[in-house]
């Protein structure tokens, strides 16, 4: 029996990056051997196994057999006959494919350090085509190293699988997994650059398919990534920058449908509620948020009311931080507007305003009389 560090680790440290995870492939071992050595079994698919004091997950090495479309349809075969090598030619990219034996000797049969010099993102073997997740991945890779380029063979293999329908076996879960994981990394729009030059982006999400390399909504999705944004920040820029229509103050106020075909999206892809939610709410509000100023205090006061200002400051504080990224500096003086003016709602003592009424049913109006007096000593001092 051999172990054999392998994947990320192996990666990162010849990257000079800090290692979060190690991963290990064993090979020549079978599961009733790891399991009489004390590891814990917790694979599903394919034997994997947790150390029984330091919990890294340990792999038997194995081989795959394509049985059908998508990325589940594989046959595992897992023995103590698999070796080193013909495990690492299943992984995704050469720079993937290394290992490190147990006195330190890096095993790199495909290359993957020559292709990290290089910066090149590249297939470890034909059985790349195998598996649509890997379209994903290489993009997702592409976010995470900003400078790295997608080998042109790669890249005519990604397009091979858009065109052949096998990137249309991705399941909703699984794209959004990918996606959410490449928002997040510092370059999020090399993701959505891979997917446009590999011709997947449109039957992945088409709803997304109006993006090209130079759509102001990947700019703006990078630079809420500069400044450190939660997902549901940079998706819901990204949502709202494609979507890029703008309506007057008050139509913000009425009911419609504005960005259903983009905001569709989130529903088919499962996205988590924070993310859908910030991004409809900024749909509706931006352009009063865009016009925040020029509102007059009854509409001012439904902005801070209806984007959740009082119920749920900090998402408040979210949409602000999408307007700016989406708008840019045309809200250079509307955001701290609005948050002076939550912060002035926000200092309101609605407990002495209940007190004050004579039945329950006068609450509700009486609040929302002292609310829109607030607004209003707030609006006529910033206008003065």
């Amino acid at each position: 029996m051999k172990i054999y560090e392998v994947g990320g680790a192996v990666r990162d440290e010849l990257l000079g990056l800090p290692v979060k995870d190690r991963d290990y492939v064993v090979v020549g071992a079978t599961p009733e051997e790891m399991t009489r050595l004390g590891y814990r079994p917790v694979g599903k698919d394919f034997p994997v196994f947790l150390h029984p004091q330091s919990h890294d997950e340990y792999a038997l090495a194995r081989t795959e057999r394509k049985t059908a479309r998508g990325y589940r349809g594989f046959q595992v075969y897992a023995a103590p006959d698999v070796t080193l090598e013909e495990d690492l030619r299943r992984r995704d990219l050469t720079i993937n494919a290394m290992a490190r034996d147990e006195q330190g000797q890096l095993i790199d049969p495909y290359g993957g350090e020559r292709d990290l010099r290089a910066k090149v993102l590249r297939h470890a073997s034909e059985a790349f085509a195998e598996d649509p997740v890997r379209v994903l991945r290489v993009a997702r890779f592409a976010a995470r190293y900003g400078d790295f380029s997608v080998a042109p063979e790669t890249l005519a293999l990604m397009q091979a699988m858009a065109a052949n329908g096998e990137v249309d076996a991705l399941v909703a879960e699984r794209v959004w997994q990918e996606l959410a994981k490449g928002l997040m990394e510092a370059h999020p729009s090399r993701l959505f650059e891979a997917l446009i030059e590999s011709h997947a982006l449109d039957r992945i999400v088409p709803e997304f398919a109006s993006l090209d390399p130079k759509h102001a909504a990947l700019q703006k999705l990078d630079a809420a990534a500069s400044r450190g944004a939660s997902l549901a920040v940079r998706y819901a820029t990204l949502v709202a920058t494609i979507d890029g229509r703008r309506r007057p103050p008050s139509a913000a106020l009425q009911p419609d449908a504005a960005g259903a075909p983009v905001l569709a999206v989130s529903q088919r892809l499962r996205a988590p509620s924070d993310c859908a939610d910030l991004a409809k709410l900024t749909l509706r509000w931006i352009a009063s948020v865009e016009h925040a100023r020029a509102l007059a205090p009854q509409a001012l006061l439904e902005l801070l009311i209806g984007a959740d200002g009082l119920r749920r400051p900090q998402r408040f504080r979210d949409l602000l931080s999408v307007c700016g990224y989406v708008i840019g500096a045309e809200t250079a003086g509307e955001v701290p507007y609005l948050i002076q003016a939550q912060t002035a709602l926000t200092a309101l003592d609605t407990k002495s305003v209940v007190a004050s009424a004579q039945s329950s049913e006068e609450i509700p109006a009486l609040i929302h009389a002292a609310q829109l007096s607030v607004i209003k000593y707030f609006t006529d001092a910033q206008r003065a």
